[in-house]
């Protein structure tokens, strides 16, 4: 899978690409993440400007039509495979596990990485980009909503994972698409806190039972709206459970 990064930052995902499972998975030929500085379509002058003051007054400066337009054509053109063109924005549709999975079956993305007050208008008219939104919140750019969907997508990749199964049991994947269940490893005590019986019994049926349970239980008293529209609300405690 291949990922084109069109951003004015560039270096700021030099420590991120070399980190941890994705820096593993760039190696391995699995994913392949290119940056382009936006810059570099600018006119040649001093500054390379790529943005102006927005038309009818206002704070902040736009990034500019020409070559936002240009630089995204001509970095489509790098590959022949046609990239998926994803914009950045607040305004955009939430992403969530749904969304990255249905990412994850794309052959090459390109994110748009906006800054200042975002793009002109006609960025998006003539582009049609999908937006995007990590969350209701503004960010000063796109480039760490950019590493959000890169690092959620690049772990659904096959052979990224150690276990592919890991994956499908997070919370709102495939496997489970309520919040995951509790999960514990050694020391069994620590001040007082137990590692359920159960999950040291061996019985893997009762393991399985235990943490579907679980998942239930702590959807309810946090997601509700994660839950199936028939599904009846089991209020039992887990700490009432064996």
């Amino acid at each position: 899978m291949r990922f084109d990064v069109v951003t004015l930052f560039p270096a700021i995902f030099d420590g991120y690409l070399t980190q941890s499972l994705l820096d593993k998975a760039i190696v391995r030929g699995l994913v392949e993440i290119q940056r382009h500085n936006l810059r570099d379509w600018a006119e040649d002058t001093p500054h390379r400007k790529v943005d102006d003051r927005p038309f009818g007054g206002g704070p902040g400066m736009l990034l500019q039509v020409e070559p936002t337009v240009t630089c995204v054509r001509d970095v489509d053109a790098m590959c022949d495979v046609p990239a998926r063109k994803i914009l950045l924005t607040p305004q955009g549709r939430r992403l969530d596990q749904r969304l990255a999975e249905d990412l994850a079956t794309s052959d090459r993305i390109m994110l748009m990485c906006g800054r200042y007050e975002g793009f002109d208008q006609r960025v998006l008219d003539i582009l049609q980009p999908e937006e995007i939104s990590i969350g209701d919140f503004v960010l000063n750019g796109g480039e760490v909503a950019a590493m959000t969907i890169i690092d959620a997508v690049v772990r659904l990749l096959p052979g990224v994972l150690g276990d592919e199964q890991s994956s499908l049991d997070d919370s709102f994947s495939r496997g489970n698409r309520m919040l995951e269940f509790p999960q514990y490893t050694r020391p069994r005590e620590f001040e007082g806190h137990t590692v359920p019986d159960v999950l040291l019994s061996g019985d893997h049926a009762a393991i399985a039972k235990w943490r579907a349970e679980q998942s239930r239980v702590k959807t309810i008293d946090r997601r509700r709206d994660l839950l199936p529209e028939n599904s009846k609300p089991n209020h039992e405690h887990p700490n009432q459970r064996s």
